[in-house]
């Protein structure tokens, strides 16, 4: 099986984070495409950088897809989801999709614990939009983001257990969903501070792309677009669909 993962953030330190961890998820038999995003934010916090990365990750996705079975997105907050979906040739997974399904199923009330604080509001908003708001406890932001979390990750470990109790205790979630690329196998650290379970989003994006890829794939809804100033190879997907 073969999986292209997109990190459209523009820092390859994170893709190699995320691509570590998939693989130590996955195990043998996988083969990981990893993309890092060719232009925009280095590390993705606000909605300006959501909006660039959106277009980072179809621009990616053109030029890898080749050969793979299925694409995970691999970035919280999925910018760009439902137009990899539109037009990719194979199942898309994104990170925060999967994730809030996995920590509402069976009926759970669930929250999030991320960096950066302009993420609370977009993802408040993601979350209504997939539909699952009724489930949702809401969200939690620590002051570091993504980025300087993954830089010093130790230096979070206290206040994102804070976060994560605090959605328990004071929120009322019966799962916590630690959000973010960079924050890749840190649920694990927490999880003794913390009275419920803590779901890791890149674990469950791996688990849900794993389960996609070489499945159906939904038709494509895209009619054919002529463009002008993209990379050769989207114009070239956009004008196929």
């Amino acid at each position: 099986m073969r999986i292209l993962l997109i990190n459209p953030n523009t820092t390859p330190s994170v893709t190699d984070l995320v691509a570590d961890h998939v693989r130590s998820v996955a195990g043998a038999g996988i083969t990981l495409v990893p993309a890092t995003g060719r232009f925009g934010a280095r590390y993705i916090a606000s909605r300006a950088a959501v909006a660039i990365a959106g277009h980072a990750a179809l621009d990616a996705l053109a030029e890898h897809v080749a050969g793979c079975d299925g694409v995970y997105l691999a970035c919280f907050g999925d910018p760009g989801l439902a137009a990899l979906r539109e037009v990719s040739p194979v199942p898309v997974v994104g990170m925060a999709d999967a994730a809030c399904r996995a920590a509402a199923s069976g009926g759970r009330h669930f929250a999030i614990v991320t960096g950066g604080a302009l993420w609370e509001p977009m993802l408040t908003e993601f979350v209504a939009a997939i539909g699952l708001a009724e489930r949702f406890a809401g969200v939690r932001a620590v002051a570091p983001t993504g980025g300087e979390i993954a830089a010093d990750p130790d230096a979070a470990l206290g206040l994102l257990a804070a976060a994560c109790r605090a959605c328990a205790e004071a929120d009322g979630a019966e799962a916590v969903i630690l959000g973010g690329a960079a924050l890749a196998g840190l649920a694990a650290r927490i999880q003794p501070a913390v009275p419920v379970p803590v779901l890791c989003s890149v674990e469950a994006g791996t688990r849900a792309v794993l389960a996609a890829a070489g499945g159906a794939c939904p038709e494509r809804g895209a009619p054919a677009v002529a463009s002008t100033g993209l990379a050769p190879a989207l114009a070239r997907l956009l004008a196929e669909t």
